[in-house]
């Protein structure tokens, strides 16, 4: 399995990213260098693949059956691809406020700390439904790291509904492009593939 060891900040400042969307709220003491020239549209549409890629924490070939699939079904396929990356696992536990960034989302979700329905699930890329409750299991309540995560205030998406003493949530809803708040333009991507 491919794991991406790129230092965030620095791949951050090369996609002009703001490290607050990958969950890390420090800054980089480097500035970032000024280019004079000006991008071209191909540049544009691969930085915005590559921005998704490294926010979701995916790997190219899963972010190409992801595209697939959100073309095959109905509706704008950039906001489908959005939806689908938005209702990943990882991704919804670090939504939930359940780890602090989602590459920890991702650890804690291989290391089979979450149940799904009451089921045992240790795969990141997992797509939650409407009506699943995502919860720590009950041997990993006590440990420090959860102990730590039920003190935390984190803001929840309306889409998702969580019971910080009971570490659970529940999907409430598919979420909409509007509650997405990560800074991609998707048209660019669907753009990107359409070549």
């Amino acid at each position: 399995m491919a794991v991406n060891k790129d230092p965030i900040l620095k791949r951050c400042r090369s996609l002009q990213l703001d490290p607050s969307h990958m969950g890390i709220y420090k800054e980089s003491k480097r500035k970032p260098q000024q280019s004079f020239k000006k991008m071209s549209e191909y540049g544009l549409q691969l930085r915005e693949k590559q921005r998704a890629k490294f926010i979701y924490g995916v790997q190219e070939r899963q972010f190409r059956t992801a595209f697939k699939k959100a073309a095959s079904k109905k509706g704008i396929t950039g906001e489908n691809l959005l939806i689908m990356l938005e209702e990943r696992l990882d991704n919804v536990v670090f939504r939930m406020g359940l780890a602090t960034t989602r590459r920890e989302a991702r650890q804690l979700v291989v290391h089979s700390h979450f149940t799904v329905n009451g089921k045992r699930v240790n795969i990141p890329s997992y797509i939650v439904k409407v009506g699943d409750v995502i919860k720590v299991k009950e041997k990993s309540q006590s440990s420090p790291k959860f102990k730590e995560i039920k003190e935390m205030q984190v803001g929840v998406p309306a889409w998702l509904s969580v019971d910080r003493d009971k570490l659970e949530g529940k999907v409430l809803a598919d979420p909409t492009r509007d509650q997405i708040d990560t800074p991609i333009e998707e048209r660019l991507i669907v753009e990107l593939y359409s070549k």
